[in-house]
């Protein structure tokens, strides 16, 4: 059967895994590491019953999102390439407009070139100068036909914030927009003003942005891209000058069904990610499907980096930028973050980043937060702010304040506060009575004496787990297992012997990691299985994961040791839909999400940094569907057996990252 390994697992691993012992049996010789802590245990029995066939469990852990899938430009050279060999046309006329005349080049972003465009048809309608945004007809988003957006702009366009789209067509190999020609973007103006801006001025960018952003979501749509790059001034000199406008459309995406109303539903694809890595949400960083959350988040980051001049998570390089800068977002409190910032921007940045996926922002709120930042008379603003004064007469004189302070609701859990934290997370099923058994800091030398013992009484490992280098055993009476065998080795993990077992009709059941890099292997007969495979990796491998889902299988054991990722996927695994929830903290909201929509967790693991879940449907619904699930300092043996009073028996439980 095949294995499929990581590229990063080179010769090296290979040559210390041909040196790696078989183990049919507990092998004979094991690394022996004295315990630090007092060993303890705890069984509950009660009458033997006939054993209902156990549904098969999916373990995954949570790690960030691969480095591939975090800057959606890995075909920037080639698309370059293939524009560079089609001239940008010297004159436009698009769809019955004027003839235009292509003069310099104003920018160019992920979505297409922008050029100055000066009217030289005589007598004719609109502009003499305008903006002319050029998308090459082999670029990522004109696949097939026209880009994307173009349908935004037909149902954004000319909206308050939004620039006007007069024209748009096709010329030569270019699709065309003619637009309204605006002025200097943020990012410009802020580097001419040596980086920074005044408190003022960025207090009426936010209360106009909000109010843009307002706009936007209220015709059912995020942009997905908010950053200083995107927001432009009106024309030097014009009327215009002091207004915001927010452009590129190229990234907005839908967050509610506009013949329905209703918001869509929660998704999470670790390999997706959608933005502009220095100021996405974590969500955006995660894969989650974007909502109007996600753009106040990038807003609050864009604020501080226009007022500060730098954020926290600048520098970072390489291959893994995305997961050090989402792993920075997560640990950076709204204090840190704001520390040198007026009070109204921490409070506007706590209360983005602890926003719900479908909760509904207090835009009228947020914005009275900023108008005690410049005061009352708007007239001598520095940035018209017009738009916004409907929002901030629905507040009236509460200035500076936000719903959960004038409410009765309990206050939200605070999110990224600051201070890590790793625990035990357990997950309890539903079952009918039957026998089960824990162990916990187990050093190396008496796993044999608590597996030998399990057996002679019947029972056999469901799921095991370290912390601290001691290991962690679940055994019980439901597994439906015929026969057992383990492998206690120095590697992460062990190719030689696990494919030996394959050959012997064992299947990978249980494993997991110690940070020292040993490993605990359990393979077992009795299962549905028919074939398998797996895949150790430096990040969480959700690439691979979603390509073996295409070819049948789903995950059914994971493991992590230290920061590394061991992932086991199965066919005939008895599951119709499986999913992924990976966090740099225990994902409550998506749980929640999924167990909704009947999903149950299946398989936990965690790093120091992160938490993964998996969470699947399974094909025969168990007559009982209750899951619970607890994160605990210590291992929660007091807890299991509350649980068994209550015919809850552990399922699954790791160690690591549970909140930030």
């Amino acid at each position: 059967m095949p294995v499929l390994r990581s590229a990063t697992r080179k010769a090296r691993e290979a040559q210390e895994n041909r040196a790696a012992p078989e183990a049919p049996a507990p092998p004979a010789a094991r690394r022996r590491r004295a315990a630090k802590k007092k060993e303890t245990g705890g069984v509950r029995e009660t009458p033997a019953r006939d054993e209902e066939k156990k549904e098969e469990e999916i373990k995954l852990a949570e790690a960030p999102p691969e480095p591939s899938g975090e800057k959606p430009m890995d075909d920037s050279a080639d698309k370059q390439t293939l524009e560079d060999t089609s001239p940008i046309p010297e004159m436009v006329q698009v769809s019955n407009s004027p003839k235009y005349r292509v003069d310099k080049k104003l920018g160019k972003g992920g979505f297409g070139q922008v050029y100055v465009g000066q009217r030289i048809s005589a007598n004719a309608p609109g502009a003499d100068e305008v903006a002319l945004k050029f998308e090459h007809k082999s670029s990522k988003g004109c696949t097939h036909g026209p880009p994307y957006e173009w349908q935004v702009y037909d149902i954004l366009g000319g909206i308050h914030g939004v620039p006007r789209v007069h024209y748009k067509g096709r010329q030569g190999d270019y699709f065309v927009m003619v637009m309204d020609m605006l002025g200097l973007s943020l990012w410009d103006a802020c580097n001419n003003n040596s980086h920074t801006m005044s408190v003022e001025m960025v207090a009426c960018i936010a209360i106009e942005a909000i109010s843009i952003l307002e706009k936007v979501h209220s015709k059912g749509y995020v942009h997905g891209d908010v950053k200083p790059e995107n927001f432009l001034l009106g024309p030097t000199g014009t009327p215009q000058e002091k207004k915001l406008f927010l452009v590129d459309l190229g990234l907005a995406t839908k967050w509610k069904d506009r013949s329905t109303g209703l918001h869509v539903d929660y998704d999470q694809r670790p390999d997706v990610f959608r933005g502009t890595v220095r100021y996405a949400s974590v969500h955006a960083h995660l894969g989650r499907i974007g909502s109007r959350r996600d753009d106040l988040e990038s807003l609050a980051y864009t604020l501080v980096f226009l007022l500060r001049g730098r954020l926290p998570w600048q520098g970072y390089q390489g291959e893994n930028k995305g997961f050090l800068v989402c792993k920075k977002k997560m640990s950076t409190s709204p204090e840190a973050l704001c520390s040198f910032c007026p009070q109204p921007f921490k409070e506007f940045v706590e209360y983005v980043v602890n926003l719900k996926f479908d909760e509904e922002p207090n835009y009228a709120k947020c914005i009275s937060l900023f108008d005690s930042v410049v005061g009352p008379n708007p007239d001598i603003r520095p940035i018209n702010t017009d738009g916004a004064q409907k929002l901030i007469h629905q507040v009236g004189q509460k200035r500076g304040r936000l719903p959960s302070e004038e409410t009765d609701e309990q206050p939200k859990k605070k999110t990224r506060i600051g201070m890590p934290a790793t625990q035990w997370i357990s997950v309890y099923n539903a079952r009918r009575p039957m026998k089960q058994r824990y162990h916990y800091n187990v050093a190396d030398t008496r796993l044999v004496q608590h597996i030998d013992k399990g057996n002679e009484d019947g029972l056999f490992i469901s799921c095991v787990s370290s912390c601290s280098n001691l290991w962690a055993l679940i055994m019980d009476a439901g597994t439906g297992f015929s026969s057992q065998v383990y492998e206690l080795s120095p590697h992460f993990l062990h190719k030689e012997w696990i494919m030996d077992q394959w050959e012997r009709n064992y299947y990978i059941t249980a494993l997991a990691g110690a940070n020292n890099g040993s490993s605990l292997l359990v393979m077992s007969r009795g299962t549905n299985y028919t074939q398998q495979s797996y895949k150790v990796s430096e990040t969480f491998p959700f690439k691979w994961i979603n390509k073996k889902w295409r070819d049948g299988f789903y995950v059914t054991s994971m493991a992590t040791a230290g920061s590394k990722w061991a992932v086991v996927m199965s066919r005939n695994a008895g599951f119709s839909q499986q999913v992924v929830e990976l966090d740099f903290l225990y994902p409550s909201e998506g749980v929640h999400k999924r167990w909704d929509n009947g999903y149950r967790i299946t398989a936990t693991a965690a790093t120091s940094d992160q938490t993964a879940l998996v969470l699947s449907v399974p094909r025969r619904k168990p007559n009982d569907e209750t899951q619970e699930t607890l994160r605990t300092s210590a291992f929660p043996s007091h807890h299991v057996k509350e649980k068994w009073s209550k015919n809850l028996y552990l399922a699954s439980i790791c160690y690591g990252r549970t909140a930030s």
